[in-house]
């Protein structure tokens, strides 16, 4: 039987020239990055960009080089109509888990926009509880040129937060694996024990934590 190649999504205005068709002016994209790791916030980003805004290699931030989103950043940052950027701290995160977080993230970026979008492009499958039409779009990221600057600033913003902590607490490689469970980490984590910004709900740190006495039920923890 022959194997067709799987369609990858292709960067571009597509979803925003179907928002103005509904006479949508104000087009933000939503994304977050720092679900998975253990350490640190998650962030969000919120981006409108002007219809005719050409950023070139603009595209899903996790098919970029670093050089290339540091680049993309500044030229997002200096080119955008609006763009916000907001983060959600790991105790929060414990507290309201991380789908709730990265919401809540979203939200707060979209907020505090220099101007009020009238409808945004999210990356994912949720929407966010704000005043306006939405559209939740699976790998939007790679489809849509908003949510791809906002993944970028998200992700510039975070792995850069992440390199200053790596100073505050040393031995545990943040600077290069930005807070993921990578074998480095979890060394560390062994190692030293959890930090104040370790996500206490992640099973691997819960797990460092039960000799001591301070984790709560493993049960339905992330992993």
């Amino acid at each position: 039987m022959a194997k067709f190649p799987v369609s990858q999504p292709v960067c571009g205005w597509r979803l925003e020239n179907a928002a103005r068709k509904l006479g949508a002016l104000r087009i933000a994209g939503v994304d977050e990055v720092g679900r998975g790791p253990m350490f640190g916030p998650v962030v969000a980003a919120a981006v409108i960009l002007a219809p005719r805004c050409r950023l070139d290699g603009l595209n899903d931030s996790k098919k970029l080089s670093e050089k290339k989103r540091n680049e993309l950043d500044r030229e997002i940052r200096g080119n955008a109509v609006a763009w916000s950027i907001a983060a959600v701290d790991a105790e929060t995160i414990d507290r309201i888990n991380i789908r709730q977080a990265s919401l809540l993230a979203m939200k707060r970026a979209v907020a505090t926009l220099a101007l009020t979008p009238d409808y945004l492009l999210i990356d994912g499958v949720d929407t966010i509880d704000f005043a306006c039409p939405q559209q939740s779009c699976i790998q939007g990221d790679g489809t849509s040129f908003s949510i791809a600057a906002a993944s970028i600033l998200a992700k510039v913003y975070r792995d850069r937060l992440l390199v200053e902590l790596d100073s505050q607490f040393p031995g545990y490689g943040l600077a290069s694996h930005k807070g993921y469970c990578s074998a480095e980490h979890m060394a560390a984590l062994a190692r030293l024990g959890p930090t104040p910004l370790h996500r206490k709900s992640y099973s691997p740190v819960a797990q460092q934590l039960l000799p001591l006495g301070l984790a709560g039920s493993l049960d339905d923890l992330p992993a």
